[in-house]
Order: C-alpha cells, then sequence, then structure tokens
C-alpha cells in the first residue's frame, strides 16, 4: 500500500490567502482626526489617574483604620480591585 504522504498533507493545509490590498478612501467615511482622539485619549487617562489616585488615598486611610490582626474587609477588597481595574484600564491606554 504505497499511499504518498504528499497528497494529504496537501489536503490538510489551509488555502493560500491573496496578500491584503491597502483599502480604498471612502471620500463619504469621515476622516478621524487622530489629535483628537489622543487628546480625548490623554483627558481620559489624566481623569483616571485623578480616580486611581482617589481610590488609593481612600484605601490607605481604611488600611491604618483597622486593626492589623483583623481580617481584611470587604470595602478594602473592593477599593484594591477597582484600583487594579483602573490600573490596568490606564496602562491599556498608555500603551495604546
Amino acid at each position: 500500500m504505497g499511499y504518498s504522504m504528499r497528497g494529504q498533507e496537501s489536503q490538510t493545509r489551509p488555502p493560500i490567502k491573496p496578500p491584503i490590498k491597502e483599502r480604498d478612501e471612502d471620500p463619504e467615511e469621515p476622516k478621524i482626526d487622530s489629535k483628537a482622539v489622543l487628546e480625548a485619549n490623554q483627558k481620559d487617562i489624566k481623569k483616571n489617574i485623578e480616580r486611581l489616585y482617589q481610590l488609593a488615598s481612600e484605601l490607605k486611610a481604611e488600611v491604618e483604620k483597622t486593626d492589623s490582626v483583623q481580617v481584611l474587609s470587604v470595602i478594602m477588597i473592593k477599593k484594591a480591585e477597582e484600583i487594579e481595574k483602573l490600573a490596568k484600564g490606564i496602562r491599556s491606554r498608555t500603551i495604546g
């Protein structure tokens, strides 16, 4: 039984896709102002950093008034989670 592996390999390979052509610009499509987008991102980042600072300050105050032998309160855990979420959002916006 002399089956050729070459014939089987060609059947299992995905088809070759043609190269992606550059998109023709549609004159009716509104152009995106990259400067405006960057400015909006910067404002959003600043707002999120201010919120991050506020939450971190609140968490710090909560930790200072909590006895160190007690279990962390739910409020502290929620604030820490919100801080983490905000920090990740800021990081993803700054990276791009």
